[in-house]
């Protein structure tokens, strides 16, 4: 069986301890590789090599470092296919998705910031003729990235780009239910001749590797995506040393779609908005609003378009869906559905297990599911689900559509449709969301600030946000 080993100062190895976890592959239900089961030794070898690796890394030219990220790119590039298939494997979903959007975007990731390091910008004030003020923006040192399990080695490089461009060194912990593509990323650093203790990924469970690394003294900075509860757990945690944090959560993200729309492309956007990988993405639109006048005739259509969403296995081209990430959550999963049969829901689709036949007969897959007749204090539409799973509400009017959309404790994204530019530019100003889409959905430029508002996160990540987080600025005052 293949082993997942993590990589400290350089060098790939197994846990001090000598413990593994097994990584389950979820679309046949049974173990295909071990992971190194990490604890607190593990996390202690990792953050000094990062702290001894940061006074040449941090000092060293914006062009090295950029050469370095851009030298990783390639590789991930060149092992494209064994990324993507080990991705599908580890997480379940379709193999032409991986290919096509996960590991690309990783390798975009590098060369954006391959990119940033070398044009990363300050600020200067003339103080009259008295003085002149600069603003330096110096790296921090050993910092920890913490990424969740649904877009594995997408969002790790997301945060390991920028923190290396601007000059840190990393402990990256990722999902111990999706490790392989870090593990490979590790392999592929010490190629590309990033620097020993530059780079360092440590695997395992959360409370064993997780939390040890943010209490450790030595990281200066945080950046963490995964569920609202342990962003809340590790911001607590940060609070008492003061150190900055970077937090991506949860989301219970509306599509609105009024009925000026065009609805031949709002309909089938909807669909990927709310389904695209298995539904599990922090950013997918689980929250259907739909003017009440064109109600029956978009719904109608929606559960047409995902009766017929393929699900199947993910090695195969045709798979539109493809299986739950673990046991775990498929149990969570249906357990939601069944809790929206409880609070009255009208199941229009889908809502069993999916049947797979050869060698997914045991893995874990549900069927696209929609819900209608649920209003939106259920627990149903105020609860992430990160499912297959999406709910129906009508509306009548513009306000009560911002209502509905801003009734959660939620404010990741929103998705706006109507033909009104006018109505469009003003209702994106209402919506509590970090990022709205106006008659698209998942259009990114990398340049941007991405991050959520209320229990959906704190800071931004993305473009010079990023590197703005993993810096410190200092003003230089200069009395002329």
């Amino acid at each position: 069986m293949q082993e997942i080993l993590n990589c400290i100062d350089g060098k790939l190895g197994a846990a001090d301890g000598g413990e593994w976890l097994e990584d389950v592959d979820p679309a046949v239900g049974s173990p295909h590789a071990r992971v190194a089961s990490s604890d607190e030794r593990d996390v202690e070898r990792a953050v000094a090599a990062a702290k001894r690796a940061f006074p040449a890394w941090s000092s060293a030219p914006a062009e090295l470092r950029s050469q370095a990220l851009r030298r990783l790119a390639r590789l991930l590039e060149r092992d494209l296919e064994k990324l993507a298939r080990a991705e599908s494997i580890d997480s379940g979903k379709p193999l032409s998705v991986a290919r096509s959007v996960d590991i690309p975007r990783a390798v975009q990731n590098f060369d954006f910031f391959a990119d940033a390091a070398t044009q990363f910008s300050s600020e200067a004030h003339a103080t009259g003729d008295s003085a002149l003020n600069y603003t330096l923006r110096q790296p921090l040192g050993a910092v920890a990235c913490i990424s969740p399990w649904n877009l594995p080695l997408y969002l790790l490089t997301w945060k390991i780009a920028p923190a290396l461009a601007a000059g840190n060194c990393v402990v990256a912990k990722p999902s111990e239910v999706t490790p392989m593509t870090a593990a490979m990323l590790g392999a592929l650093g010490i190629e590309a001749g990033v620097p020993a203790g530059v780079l360092n990924i440590v695997q395992g469970l959360g409370p064993r590797v997780g939390a040890p690394l943010c209490g450790q003294q030595d990281i200066r900075a945080i950046s963490f995506t995964g569920s609202t509860r342990v962003g809340g757990e590790i911001a607590k945690q940060a609070a008492g040393r003061f150190v900055k944090v970077s937090l991506e959560m949860g989301g219970k993200n509306p599509t609105l779609i009024f009925a000026d729309a065009d609805l031949e492309l709002a309909i089938p956007e909807a669909v990927r908005a709310a389904f695209s990988n298995t539904g599990q993405i922090c950013l997918c639109g689980s929250r259907i609003l739909i003017e009440r006048n064109i109600y029956a005739k978009v719904r109608d259509e929606l559960v047409s378009r995902v009766s017929r969403l393929r699900v199947g296995d993910p090695l195969e081209a045709g798979t539109e869906q493809g299986a739950l990430v673990s046991r775990a959550h498929f149990d969570k999963v249906m357990g939601c559905i069944a809790l929206a049969r409880e609070e009255g829901g009208k199941l229009l689709c889908g809502g069993e297990r999916a049947s797979v036949s050869g060698r997914c007969s045991e893995g874990y897959f549900i069927q696209p599911t929609l819900i209608e007749g649920l209003g939106p204090a259920c627990r149903t539409n105020q609860e992430e689900i990160f499912g297959p799973v999406a709910t129906l509400l009508p509306f009548a009017t513009a306000d009560e559509a911002v209502e509905l959309a801003n009734s959660t404790r939620y404010g990741l994204s929103a998705s706006l449709w109507t033909s009104d530019l006018t109505r469009a530019n003003r209702l994106a100003a209402r919506l509590q969301a970090g990022i709205v889409w106006v008659n698209c959905w998942m259009l990114r430029d990398l340049r941007t600030p991405f991050g959520g508002v209320k229990e959906s996160g704190v800071g931004r990540e993305g473009g010079m946000d990023a590197m703005r987080f993993f810096t410190e600025p200092k003003n230089v005052c200069v009395k002329l």
